[in-house]
């Protein structure tokens, strides 16, 4: 477990490195669902530089309690030389957490089949996301059915970064089954289930944990002991000293640029 002081990272930011311009392509499907809402709704938008050869891809999920949220291209990973990859996802409750789970693998998938055309290198795909967008990360790395139905190795990917992903069974999955968001569940919907000791890097970073959401800092701590309890010898868990569920991505960007800087270049 490692604390980072508030005050260090709140006064750090990540400067750009690379002179490139970066383009954007909105709205491309990425699904072979059919049904009007699919055909709505599962769709990326790309960012990347303009002249970017063998470039980190970052797949971003986002947030919103898998009930909300868009597909979004956060600033703090533009003007860094990645690939960005912002992907929707169908939305709880017109469809159930698998059928999300399933879009965010075939998200997946696609930008590794499709990275090089933007100057990307597949070897080099990093998934992560803040909060339902960690959990999704997390469920990726850990059951690697879902990435597998789609012809990828879920230890095919170079990391797996979640930002303050629940590693239970997610909170509003729950609701729907009637279960109170105090009510901790493990079942295979949780990331938890599938602790395995030969998955790629998986670096965990919450909040602080007397700031977080519900328990989301413990979560991950139980995650991170019991993958190194069955013998993972890459998870990391980061706790941002001083900044709740919201505030914390602003820092988590800043290591995953650097995670990407030190680990993929």
């Amino acid at each position: 477990m490692s604390r980072f002081l508030a005050f260090v990272l709140a006064a750090t930011t990540a400067v750009s490195v690379w002179a490139a311009t970066d383009l954007t392509v909105r709205d491309i499907p990425y699904s072979v669902k059919t049904d009007a809402y699919s055909t709505d709704r599962l769709k990326v938008d790309v960012c990347y530089p303009d002249s970017a050869k063998d470039a980190t891809v970052i797949v971003w999920f986002h947030g919103g309690g898998l009930e909300g949220g868009a597909k979004e291209l956060p600033s703090a990973l533009k003007g860094q030389g990645h690939v960005i990859v912002g992907v929707n996802y169908r939305l709880l409750p017109k469809v159930r957490v698998t059928d999300i789970i399933d879009d965010a693998a075939e998200a997946v998938a696609w930008a590794v089949k499709n990275a090089s055309q933007y100057g990307g290198n597949p070897a080099k795909t990093v998934v992560s996301g803040h909060s339902a967008g960690g959990y999704l990360s997390m469920m990726l790395c850990l059951d690697k059915s879902w990435l597998g139905k789609y012809g990828v190795d879920a230890d095919s990917i170079a990391a797996y970064i979640p930002f303050s992903g629940q590693a239970i069974t997610h909170f509003n999955a729950r609701k729907m089954d009637g279960i109170d968001p105090l009510r901790p569940v493990i079942d295979q919907t949780a990331p938890l289930y599938w602790v395995r000791n030969d998955c790629p890097p998986l670096v965990l970073i919450t909040g602080d944990r007397e700031l977080e959401l519900y328990g989301r800092y413990e979560e991950n701590a139980y995650l991170a002991r019991m993958m190194k309890l069955v013998g993972h010898k890459n998870t990391q868990l980061l706790e941002l000293d001083g900044f709740d569920h919201g505030s914390m991505a602003a820092p988590a960007f800043f290591i995953l640029n650097s995670y990407i800087r030190e680990n993929l270049r």
